[in-house]
C-alpha cells in the first residue's frame, strides 16, 4: 500500500472547517479594511460582502464537529 506523507497528521473534517473559517474570516476582515482605507465612496458595499464573508465563517465555525 502506498503511502504518501505523514498519515497522523492528515486533515479530517474539523480541521478542514476551522480552517476555512479562518481564511474566510481573516478574508472578510481584510475586504472591510480595504473598503475603509482605500475605497471611501464604496465603503456600504465592501462592507456588506466583507460582512458576508464573516457570516459564513461563522456558520463554518459552527458547523465543526456536527457534520
Amino acid at each position: 500500500m502506498l503511502v504518501i506523507g505523514n498519515p497522523s497528521m492528515s486533515l479530517n473534517k474539523n480541521k478542514i472547517f476551522g480552517y476555512a473559517a479562518l481564511i474566510m474570516g481573516l478574508l472578510g476582515v481584510a475586504i472591510v479594511a480595504v473598503g475603509y482605507f482605500l475605497y471611501r465612496e464604496y465603503l456600504v458595499g465592501f462592507g456588506l460582502v466583507g460582512a458576508g464573508f464573516i457570516a459564513v465563517a461563522w456558520t463554518f465555525n459552527a458547523l465543526r464537529g456536527r457534520v
